[in-house]
């Protein structure tokens, strides 16, 4: 058995069948890398032309040393000790004879899911693949809660099947009706749309624009990308201010009819609200109707969808701060597993904090991602695999392998 490059067709073949399969594992990702300055190849283990395990590698310099990196991990049984440690001992002596320093890997390995009762991750036999990849040599980097990482390390992953708008919480069901109320509607959108996109998000990634259009592109060849924008529907949204309005006119006369016959503190709270409300949609009415009349398209939200195999994954989404109050996002991901659901099996939301706590700084997020009903799943980690280590031990002293690995140069 030995590793050698594989062609395409054979890459393909038996990516398309592993269980460990991902867009991260790709030509296209491959493709769109390369446009940040790495190199690539698509290596197997193979007995004669049988291919027992593989993975892109993806390659850089960092001052004249070469690594590599394995995008969510080899496409190989991290259950089996044994061949593990042969793959491990074939794979490192190839790379040793060229020159490479370490390879890293990040395997989309599930060792526990959030017990949303008890807010603790519950863990899983996988948990013992840790150990495997330590007895091969493999050095286990620190185990982050939030975003230190190249990619994230805890996922929110929602089953797709039974998606409704009666399944999620009440708050993300009352966000996503407003919005709906509001007129918002979702489009798909063409690589023209990505610059209206990017400024949604420009603040938010350390990427400019020209990484998402390579993005767009590339994965666009072959079908495996969408681009949503969310726009304004203000004929939409004005007959529905108009009709709350009048109901609520209506509610208030009522309730004054009422205090004047009997006059108590409920009475008078629910007079006030509804003036508040009634208030709220006068401002709305006049809103509409001037959008109406200045005749502009808004776009207020937007999100990058991949779709590999039997999922999607939110790649990166974003909205305009200014229509917060549109809930713009909530109906944003809502109209999207709509749109995918009866496609595809499984959403991946991509990151969230491990911190669930109500104090931890990204807790509006993971609550944000809870609120649809979604898994909260704990990966592996990050492992670096020493090729030389010399070399992988002055880079590690130097600090050029933290600079490499900062979140702004991160592949």
């Amino acid at each position: 058995m030995n590793i050698r490059v594989l062609t395409m067709d054979e890459f393909n073949d038996f990516a398309s069948k592993h269980p460990l399969q991902s867009y991260y594992q790709s030509l296209n990702y491959a493709k769109l890398q390369a446009e940040q300055g790495y190199e690539y190849e698509f290596v197997g283990y193979c007995e004669n032309q049988t291919v027992l395990a593989a993975s892109l590698i993806l390659s850089k310099k960092v001052k004249n040393i070469t690594y590599g990196y394995a995008p969510r991990g080899f496409l190989v049984d991290y259950t089996n000790p044994f061949f593990l440690k042969t793959f491990t001992d074939q794979l490192r002596e190839y790379y040793k004879q060229k020159g490479y320093a370490f390879i890293k890997i990040n395997p989309e390995i599930a060792i526990g899911k959030l017990n949303p009762k008890t807010q603790n991750i519950e863990y899983n036999i996988n948990y013992q693949i840790i150990n495997n990849l330590l007895n091969c040599g493999y050095k286990k980097l620190k185990s982050n809660l939030n975003f230190e990482s190249v990619l994230p390390r805890f996922m929110s992953v929602l089953p797709l099947n039974n998606y409704s708008l009666s399944n999620v919480s009440k708050n993300t069901r009352n966000k996503i009706k407003k919005g709906l109320r509001k007129g918002l509607v979702l489009e798909p959108a063409d690589k023209f749309g990505i610059d209206i996109f990017f400024k949604m998000i420009e603040k938010k990634v350390p990427r400019d624009r020209f990484y998402y259009n390579d993005k767009f592109n590339i994965f666009n060849q072959d079908d495996s990308i969408d681009l949503f924008l969310v726009s304004i529907d203000y004929t939409t949204f004005l007959i529905n201010s108009q009709q709350l309005y009048e109901k609520e006119l209506d509610n208030n006369e009522k309730l004054n009819t009422k205090i004047a016959v009997k006059n108590n503190s409920n009475l008078i709270n629910r007079k006030i609200n509804s003036d508040k409300r009634i208030l709220i949609y006068k401002n709305e009415i006049t809103e509409a109707t001037k959008k109406i009349k200045e005749n502009d398209k808004y776009f207020i939200a937007g999100a990058l969808v991949i779709k590999y195999d039997n999922r999607i994954k939110i790649d990166i989404a974003g909205f305009d701060p200014e229509f917060k109050d549109f809930a713009p996002n909530y109906f944003l991901y809502h109209t999207i597993f709509e749109h995918y659901k009866n496609t595809y099996k499984y959403a991946d939301l991509n990151g969230v904090s491990g911190n669930f706590n109500k104090n931890s700084d990204f807790y509006g997020l993971t609550r944000f991602k809870l609120g649809f009903k979604s898994d909260i799943y704990e990966y592996i980690g990050e492992f670096d695999l020493p090729i030389d280590q010399t070399k992988y031990d002055y880079l590690v002293r130097s600090g050029k392998l933290a600079k490499e690995f900062n979140k702004e140069t991160q592949a």
